[in-house]
């Protein structure tokens, strides 16, 4: 009778985290890092929906660590050495799930990030845990600059891109290579040891012997690269190179979108899992599974949504709203902060808009969308709270 109430337990708990992960990929991780290659026309929207599903997945398993352990026993301290229950993992990620599907069927991007915090603290503090004042601060900080770094950055990018001061095909083969710098940077489970990731730059400095500023010289080199290749073929033909960035910026954020956002969505079961010794890669890979299927089946409303009803875009303001996601993506990957890619990316499209003169952007969409991060946040954190006190009750 254990046994069975055991087995029932975990796979009550793995639905609820895949029907999270679903409602991830349907409205956060599948619809965010396509939007503006979509908005540009450079991609069709259910391919561009198929291709982030793929990456998704791709990003969950080989970087989605660091924000799952967070989610999972960062969030709430309990000093008796507990952690979330099954039950209470189970109710807040069908509270999340709920609300960031609510979202996807009604067009708003709700923050992702905002309503799993919101509930796993709700939940946690209802267990008796106590607040991770620490933790907390490092979130808000990087939820409250997300806008004005994505926004800021996307707007001075669109500017640069404009001007064509130092010429257009110069200025994109700069960022190429700034593209390069952190992409040579950015932490990969597969490339460290047991236990550990590494960067492109560090793995290549070991493999070549540790010469003197190994992993400096590996960076300038992708950085050099980067910018070389795609500066050859905008000399031949600027438009499709320009498609060509865009594309490949937006793989780069899909995969860091799976990196990031699987963690929401596992990070409440590792503590009901860590007893029976399931590997985190496998919990990772089932994650990255639900986002892919969310991002095949529900993502395309929402690319939509995003693409077109914040702000009109053009490649170059497309090329600009990408980089900071992706710079500010995996920054939250390597802290293990849990963030909101609908925010990251509604900002830096709303920037790259206000860079053309406001062109075509919806400010009452985003007040509405405001509105429904802050909502969602302080809704996730009531229900948790109240939802796990009734359910201790009964």
């Amino acid at each position: 009778m254990g046994v069975l109430v055991t087995v029932a337990t975990l796979v009550v708990a793995a639905l609820a985290s895949l029907f999270m992960a679903w409602a991830i990929g349907a409205g956060s991780s599948g619809s965010t890092p396509f939007a503006p290659a979509v908005g540009a026309n450079a991609i069709s929207v259910m391919r561009a929906a198929f291709v982030v599903g793929l990456l998704g997945l791709a990003g969950a398993v080989l970087q989605g660590a660091n924000v799952s352990e967070t989610v999972g026993s960062g969030l709430v301290l309990f000093p008796d050495g507990g952690g979330l229950t099954p039950a209470a993992s189970i109710l807040l990620l069908l509270i999340a799930g709920g609300l960031v599907a609510v979202g996807v069927f009604t067009g708003y991007p709700i923050a992702t990030a905002f309503t799993v915090t919101g509930a796993v603290v709700g939940v946690g503090l209802a267990l008796g845990g106590q607040p991770a004042w620490a933790t907390y601060q490092e979130i808000v900080a990087l939820w409250v600059a997300t806008p004005f770094l994505g926004g800021g950055i996307a707007y001075g990018t669109a500017r640069w891109l404009q001007s064509g001061i130092g010429g257009e095909d110069r200025i994109v083969a700069a960022l190429a290579a700034l593209i390069g710098v952190i992409l040579a940077n950015v932490e990969f489970s597969v490339l460290g040891g047991a236990g550990e990731g590494a960067s492109i730059a560090v793995a290549v400095s070991r493999a070549l012997g540790e010469p003197p500023f190994g992993p400096v010289l590996v960076t300038v080199a992708l950085a050099v690269l980067s910018a070389g290749t795609l500066y050859r073929f905008l000399r031949i033909d600027r438009a499709a190179a320009q498609r060509q960035f865009l594309l490949v910026l937006g793989g780069l954020v899909a995969f860091s979108a799976g990196g990031s956002q699987v963690g929401l969505a596992v990070g409440p079961v590792l503590p009901v899992v860590d007893p029976y010794d399931v590997p985190l890669f496998a919990v990772l890979f089932g994650g990255g599974v639900g986002l892919l299927v969310g991002s095949w089946t529900g993502a395309p409303r929402m690319i939509k949504a995003l693409s077109q009803d914040y702000s009109s875009l053009s490649p170059r303001r497309s090329i600009a709203a990408l980089i900071p996601a992706f710079a500010i993506a995996q920054t939250a990957v390597f802290f293990g902060i849990p963030v909101s890619f609908n925010e990251i990316m509604v900002s830096a499209i709303v920037g790259s808009g206000f860079a053309a003169g406001e062109a075509g952007i919806s400010r009452a969409k985003m007040g509405y969308t405001v509105l429904a991060w802050i909502g969602s946040l302080a809704l996730a954190l009531a229900a948790g709270y109240v939802g796990y006190t009734l359910l201790a009750m009964v």
